[in-house]
Parts: structure tokens; C-alpha cells; sequence
């Protein structure tokens, strides 16, 4: 069992982290899939109403459905996350224009492909 205040902060980093998902559908260097289904693990963990509704999301539903039934996640989408990845990465980069920066920048899109091309593959 859970107290209050674990029970709220879950559903607070869940809420938040839902937003950054969505706002991660438009903007390139947010990670749409991992931050939704750290929503719904957070859901799944303090409400049930959330989840449920997470789940039935028209959005979403369906990344949280596969990922929690151990179909991951589509190649198409896994492709298209990484090419996303690296050219909102190539761009950052040519912004910045630091070594140190770019550095950094290939690190995390490298940890970012490992983690989705790992990540298992729905059947559509």
C-alpha cells in the first residue's frame, strides 16, 4: 500500500511526464514513447482511473497496450524515433557548435538508439 504522499507524487511525475510526451509528439528532442509509458507506470502504480484512461487513450493507448503486454513497439515507429533522434541531434549540434556538447548529444542519442532498437517489436 502506498501512502498519500507516494500516491501523489506518482500521479504528479505521471501528469508531468504525460505532458512532456505529448509536447514530445511536435518537438523533436523530447522522447515521445518513454515518457508515456513513464506515465503509465506511474499511473499503474497510484490510479487506476489514470491507467485505465491512459490505456483507452486513442494517442497513446496503444504504445502503453503493446509495451505492457510485451509487444513493444512497431519497426516502422522505432525508425522513425531514431531518424528523429539523430537529425534533431545533427541539428542541435550544428547549433551549439561545442565539442563537449556534441559530445554529450551523441552519447545520449546512442543510449536512446540502444534502448529502442532493443526494445521488443509489435506485429504492426
Amino acid at each position: 500500500m502506498l501512502t498519500p504522499i507516494k500516491h501523489w507524487l506518482l500521479i504528479i511525475a505521471g501528469i508531468i511526464s504525460l505532458a512532456l510526451g505529448v509536447v514530445g509528439a511536435f518537438l523533436p528532442l523530447l522522447p515521445t514513447v518513454p515518457l508515456v509509458l513513464l506515465a503509465a507506470f506511474c499511473f499503474a502504480r497510484s490510479s487506476e482511473r489514470l491507467h485505465r484512461w491512459l490505456l483507452s487513450n486513442r494517442h497513446f493507448g496503444a504504445i502503453v497496450r503493446n509495451f505492457e503486454a510485451g509487444q513493444g513497439i512497431p519497426r516502422r515507429v522505432k525508425i522513425r524515433a531514431i531518424t528523429v533522434v539523430w537529425i534533431s541531434m545533427g541539428i542541435s549540434c550544428s547549433i551549439v557548435a561545442q565539442v563537449l556538447l556534441c559530445t554529450m548529444l551523441f552519447l545520449i542519442g546512442m543510449g536512446v538508439s540502444i534502448y529502442l532498437w532493443r526494445m521488443p517489436e509489435a506485429a504492426n
